[in-house]
């Protein structure tokens, strides 16, 4: 066994070894941290007509989520 699956971490769950998962990883983390605040905050506010602290609430959160994503990256070394 590699030291990876004996620690049980979040690498050997995911297997981040293939191009395709690293690639999607990366495309996912832009679109949350750049995309999220603002597209996804004008389509609540907008188009479906939510509450406006909601929306902003859930732009602030998928902008939080898009920069721990980041830091998972860099720090399993995917973004150097």
């Amino acid at each position: 066994m590699t030291e990876e699956k004996q620690k049980g971490g979040i690498s050997a769950k995911f297997n981040l070894t293939s191009r395709f998962r690293k690639t999607f990883l990366i495309v996912l983390a832009a679109f949350l941290t750049f995309a999220g605040p603002t597209y996804v905050v004008y389509v609540l506010l907008d188009v479906l007509e939510i509450d406006y602290a909601v929306s902003m609430v859930s732009g602030f959160a998928l902008f939080i989520a898009g920069l721990v994503l980041i830091w998972y990256l860099i720090k399993n070394k995917i973004i150097s």
